[in-house]
């Protein structure tokens, strides 16, 4: 139906600010993405766009018929779904989760669809902060990512474990005073344009600590890799599909008390609204028994 793919381009238009990047979006080229939303403005008798600039910002028209066309996808979604057999999920769904997850998600994933034929699932991995974007505009269904505090309204929140934040230096680092460590050595970060790294920030902050930066990077495992080699220390979290009792090149030191406890939640993000929450409830539960064993 020309129509309803017209619409969906509508809404990527509108959510990305331009036809050249909805058409990334959406599979098309840009001048197809023009030809569709003239088509759409000729349809409903008005023009929806403000073109005087490089992006096409909706008018106060298309702003109004925004929340509408929402609406209509989603209900031609639930009628197109098919009625799942007893006992069975279908129908289509994209998961996303940062990449220390995903391997279990997966495995889990690759298990339902073998038992629910009818059930497609894309999987797809990134940064937690991108994922969560992506769940709050609707372009994916749920992630498994870090959590962040503050959340829309129409967004479900559901804890999964919790992975706490230690001190990790080479095994021949001595002392066990965590800010003289910091303070002695050069610095591994990790990335603070995410949340986890924001919350090591925070901490350093708290222990007034002033480090020695030597990098900073978006990747848990080449730090500590650095740390293996020697280059500098770091504050990571544990991630719980690591064997660090078998760590024995490394140390991993607590930090302060005073602090509290300090822990980097991971969990399932998912839209209010979603149509397959029986599918997510499932890899939730799934996963929280796995996370439970390791």
């Amino acid at each position: 139906m020309s129509t309803i793919r017209f619409l969906r381009t509508f809404t990527a238009v509108a959510r990305l600010g331009s036809f050249s990047d909805a058409a990334e979006h959406v599979g098309l080229t840009q001048a197809a993405v023009s030809l569709q939303m003239r088509a759409l403005e000729e349809e409903f008798g008005r023009e929806l766009f403000d073109r005087s600039g490089r992006l096409a910002l909706l008018n106060p028209a298309g702003q109004e018929l925004l929340p509408e066309i929402k609406k209509l996808l989603e209900l031609y979604d639930r009628i197109r779904l098919p009625k799942a057999p007893s006992g069975q999920f279908v129908g289509q769904l994209t998961i996303g989760a940062i990449v220390s997850c995903m391997s279990i998600l997966a495995r889990i994933v690759s298990q339902l669809k073998s038992e629910h034929k009818g059930l497609g699932i894309r999987l797809v991995s990134g940064k937690s902060s991108e994922l969560t974007h992506k769940v709050e505009h609707g372009e994916i269904d749920a992630a498994i990512v870090v959590g962040a505090g503050k959340r829309l309204a129409g967004i479900r929140w559901a804890m999964l474990y919790q992975e706490p934040l230690r001190l990790i230096a080479p095994a021949s680092i001595v002392g066990d005073d965590p800010r003289e460590i910091l303070a002695g050595n050069p610095f591994l970060r990790f990335d603070r344009s995410q949340h986890t790294g924001r919350q090591i920030d925070r901490v350093l902050q708290k222990m007034g600590v002033i480090t020695d930066d030597f990098l900073e990077l978006n990747a848990i495992e080449q730090l500590l890799g650095l740390v293996r080699q020697e280059v500098g220390v770091t504050i990571l979290p544990l991630l719980h599909t690591l064997d660090w009792n078998g760590m024995h090149d490394l140390r991993l030191l607590p930090l302060p008390n005073e602090l509290g406890p300090l822990t980097r939640d991971i969990g399932l993000l998912e839209r209010r609204d979603s149509r397959q929450q029986g599918v997510t409830q499932a890899i939730y539960e799934s996963y929280k028994d796995i996370a439970a064993k390791t």
